[in-house]
Formats: structure tokens, sequence, C-alpha cells
């Protein structure tokens, strides 16, 4: 074994380079000392995994069968195969490395290629402080295999045990990787804006690796790349669930060549680094269009560059797919059934407000009306609605938009938000005039639209006969249906949330939800219809506590009642609608 290439842990540091945002759990080092000799039986039994009893049964099948130890113990049912990677790293003295848990580094991922990560059945999935490469596998004594590794990437490698089922899981998933980077390396390619790249020229590792996080980040779902400067090394961040999570680190050393590629891509100005920039660039990733838009920023450090993902293959949803309940749902489909008046959807950036109005849209899209949008961006494209995007340089604004549809006869007019007087103003009238006028604007809480309105200089009088439904909405964390559990909150913290201890449950973490102990986002809304009384409220300028509890007297469900229905309905977590409603208390 060559001691440039295989590392047991007394021989150097084993922590990774990123290991802040590792859990602690992610890479273990073996509990015992090397003992040659060693049987896999022993191994199993010391780590409390079996019985001595059971341990000789699979031991007599083995030999019966002339099949390995601890094959037969995982076919049996003895052994998980992640109990089974665990004995293997103890009984040669060598790390075990949990895949389900370590946050992959793709820079290292990309030192060798997909062939050979299948042929070696081997991931180089990140760096130790050293810069030794970590390399997980499900038989880290095949030493050929580091020895074969360790030439091609002129690295020092470390073997780490791996699960044979987590790892096949990741080379699948880093297949469907390589191949959304090879449709965007054809792409770009044949797209005349972009610079001819020669075949050396795709694979180049700046190229390659900026590919691959754009890739691995469509592939989880993620809605943001944050790429961050730092101190030292720059971080990725993938932004998955609304969630930032670290996913791996770029070497300083690489950190500019990565900002530039980012920029040619987005048709930016390199040279300029002092100055904040935006840009676009649009992707077909496994059949689907992805817009992607994209921000730098000239920071301590250095430059940072922020991308949202658009998915322009997401298909317009139904109302009943939003997560509303059955009487907020009816207020709001009454709302936009209606043949005037405004409906507006309010919350944070990233609450899913432009999905709320989406589905309104294909509510109400029968081919009998005429629908005009203006958005900033498109994000979706709706067969029969003809939607504009903004362009402020070219001097298209919301306010200049919406006096331009005015003119064009439509019947439902759509505004991305809200931003200014102007666009208020203009927004209100066209809903006194005839017109079914949809927006979002940015406020904590529906009631609160009203006070934000008329601090815009809108006339309570205005407001009061325009408006016809507020809808204010957060996204929670679905919890994972696999692995969640029976909550353990405090009794005192179930009280306040009026929930016995059998309704409510909270996450645990697996390999289908990437440990996170959730899988997906819901809505949770409150719905106020603008009644008579509140009416008067608003033309009195009362305020917006007044107007919050006439619409809880007439029947508003909060947001954050909504989302105690559902922890109750086992949908969410205690601490998801601590997190998104605490501020609005």
């Amino acid at each position: 074994m060559s001691e440039l290439t295989l590392l047991r842990p007394a021989e150097g540091a084993r922590t990774p380079a990123h290991s802040g945002s590792v859990k602690s759990t992610a890479l273990t080092q073996a509990a015992g000392e090397l003992r040659p000799g060693r049987l896999i039986g022993d191994v199993v039994v010391d780590l409390g995994f079996a019985t001595r009893e059971k341990v000789e049964e699979a031991v007599e099948i083995a030999r019966a069968q002339r099949k390995p130890t601890g094959q037969i113990l995982v076919e049996q049912g003895i052994l998980r195969h992640d109990q089974l990677a665990r004995v293997v790293a103890e009984r040669y003295g060598l790390d075990y490395i949990d895949l389900s848990v370590y946050e992959l580094d793709m820079g290292a991922v990309n030192l060798i290629d997909m062939e050979a990560i299948r042929r070696y059945q081997a991931v180089p999935v990140g760096f130790l402080e050293d810069g030794t490469l970590l390399l997980a596998m499900a038989d880290p004594t095949n030493v050929l295999t580091v020895d074969d590794i360790a030439m091609l990437t002129g690295r020092r490698v470390r073997a780490a045990s791996a699960s044979i089922e987590d790892l096949n899981i990741l080379i699948m998933r880093l297949s469907r990787v390589e191949q959304s980077v090879e449709e965007i390396v054809d792409e770009e390619v044949q797209a005349e804006a972009e610079l001819v790249m020669d075949e050396a020229d795709k694979d180049a590792p700046v190229i390659k690796l900026v590919h691959s996080i754009i890739a691995d980040a469509i592939e989880q779902g993620a809605s943001d790349i944050h790429i961050d400067p730092g101190e030292g090394d720059m971080r990725v961040l993938f932004r998955i669930d609304g969630v930032l999570s670290q996913t791996s680190t770029l070497k300083r050393s690489m950190a500019t060549n990565v900002i530039s590629r980012v920029k040619i891509m987005s048709e930016m100005d390199i040279s300029e680094r002092r100055m904040p920039q935006d840009g676009r660039f649009a992707l077909t990733v496994g059949g689907r269009r992805v817009d992607v838009r994209v921000t730098t920023l000239p920071l301590v450090y250095g430059e940072g560059a922020y991308l949202r993902i658009l998915d322009k293959g997401v298909t317009v949803r139904g109302l009943e797919s939003l997560g509303m309940q059955r009487t907020e749902q009816d207020r709001f489909a009454y709302a936009i059934a209606r043949p005037n008046g405004a409906v507006l959807v309010t919350g944070p950036t990233g609450s899913g407000k432009s999905t709320t109005l989406y589905a309104a849209l294909g509510a109400i899209n029968d081919g009998s009306r005429s629908i005009l949008t203006i958005e900033d961006p498109v994000e979706s494209r709706i067969a029969g609605v003809k939607q504009m995007q903004v362009a402020p340089k070219a001097g298209m604004t919301f306010a200049g938009g919406l006096r331009a549809m005015l003119r064009a006869d439509p019947d439902v007019i759509m505004v991305g938000e809200i931003r200014d007087r102007e666009t208020a103003h203009i927004a209100v009238e066209a809903a006194l005039t005839g017109h079914l006028v949809l927006s979002t604007l940015h406020t904590r809480d529906a009631p609160s639209a009203l006070g934000r309105l008329i601090d815009m200089g809108i006339e309570p009088f205005l407001i009061s006969s325009a408006i016809d439904c507020i809808v204010a909405q957060r996204l929670v964390r679905v919890l994972c249906q696999h692995c969640k559990r029976a909550s353990k909150a405090p009794e005192s913290l179930l009280a306040e949330y009026g929930l016995y201890e059998s309704e409510a449950f909270e996450p645990v973490g697996c390999s289908r939800c990437a440990t996170t102990g959730y899988r997906g986002r819901m809505g949770i809304y409150e719905v106020m219809s603008i009644t008579e009384e509140i009416r008067s409220l608003v033309l009195s300028r009362a305020s917006v506590d007044d107007i919050s509890a006439a619409a809880v007297r007439q029947g508003m469900r909060r947001m954050r009642d909504d989302g105690i229905a559902k922890v109750r309905a086992g949908q969410t977590s205690i601490a998801e609608i601590e997190r998104m409603t605490t501020s609005m208390i």
C-alpha cells in the first residue's frame, strides 16, 4: 500500500475543509485500533449490531454458500448496508462516511470523469485540511483503485468506507448531473450569442465546474445558487425549500475564474469588478427550459454571484393544489370570478405569490376574456394569456406597461408587483372602471395591505371601492412522510398551539429527504374578503389592528391558525410555523 495514496486516521488530519457545515455524524473515525486478522463477525458483535449467535449462524451459511459473511448478514436482514460499511471501516481502521449526510464538494467530484467513477465504483467527495482527497468507496481495501485515483488526480487520497446503497444513489444522481452538463455545453456551443468553444474548451476545469454546479442545483430542485467569497475559500450554497445549505467549497485560486465564467454566460462585463451587475441566461436541462437570473456584487473578499433559477417547464397549478382550506379557497375563487375589482396577494419575496396568481389566471382563463399580464420576469408561459415583461432600460416599467395595457381592451389585468404610487393608482382606477386586476404587494399580513396602499398615497375612498379580496401567505416546509415522528415538544408549547401530543409531528431525516426531515413546501394562508364593515373602517382610516379584529370576527382564519391546522394534519411541524409566523405576532 502506497503511503502517498491511502492514509489511516492516525496518519493525517481528518476534518474536511468545510467541516463547519457538515453534520458531525457524516465522517466517523474508527473507534478501535487496527488489529490484523480481526474477523468481521467480531466487529459486528463489538459494535452491538447483532448477537454472537446470529453472527455465527450467518458465518456457517456464508461458508456453505461460499459468500462473504457481510453479504449474508445483509441478506438475512441482520445488518443494513450502512452498518456493514461501518463494520468494514472498523475492521480495517478506516473512516466511515455517511453519504446521505455528507455535503458533497463538486470541486472534488470533478477531478475525475463519470466513466472513471462508474468503473471504480468510487466517488471523490471532498478535501481534508491538508488537501488530501477523500474517496468514498464500498470496498475501501481495494488498493489498486486508490492508487489509480491518486494517479488520475495527482493528489494524496484517503479512502473511506461508504454504504453501497448510498454510493449507487450518489452515482445515479451524478450521472443525471453529467447528462445535464452535456446538454448545457451543447446548447452553449450552438448558441449564437456565446463564444464558440472547441472540444478542449468544453472540458476546461472551470467551465465543467460551473456547469456541474448549475446542473446539480437544478437536479436538487434549488431555487437559488449563492457563490459567496470568503476570507479563505469560496462557498457554494443552494436554497432548497426556502432554506440555504452549503453544498461545496471552491479553492480561492479558482474563485475569480468561476465568477468570470458566470459573467460570460450572463453577458456581463468581466472587466468590471467594482460595480454590481445584472444579467441572465437560459438553458435546457432534462428537456425543460430553465431561465437563470444573475446578480454579481463586489464584496469585501471579492465578487459574489447569486443565481435565481426559473423553471419554465413548471406547469400552472390549479387552485385546489395550492393548499388553501376549503373556506379560504371558496373566498378566493369567488373574488377572482367577479368581472371587476382588485385582488391582491401579499407576502415577502419567495412566499409563492406568483404561483397563487398563476393559479388564479388558470382558473379564469376560459377563452371568453382577454387577459394581459406585465411581469418581472415572466416566470411561466400560459397559453391564451398575453404576457409582457418589464424592461426598465427601454422605459417599460410596471406603470408604463399597465397604462398601455388599458388601451388594449383587456378584461383581466395581472400586475407582477405594485411597487410605487403611480402603479398603485393606475391599478386601483382600472379596478374601478370595469377590469379585474390581480397583483402582489409586500406586506406581512392581509389587513396591512390596506394600510400600505394608504401610505402610498391612494385615497381611502378609492381603496374601499376597488379592493375585493386580499390573500396573505407564507411557504412552510412539508414533513417527509417517510421519516416524520411524533413530536417530543414540551407540553407547554403544545398547549400554546392548542395541540395534543398525538397531533404534532417533527422532522427526523432520511435519504429520501436528504436528511433534512422535510420534502417540498406548501402554503399557509389568510384570505380577507372586503366586507361593508371593513370598507367603513378603511374610509374612517381605522388602524390595521381594528381591521384585523373585524376580519377575524367575520370568519378570516389567521395565517398562524392555518399553519396549526396543517400541523394537526401531520403536514408540517410546529418549528416551521414558528419560523414563518413569529414576526407576525
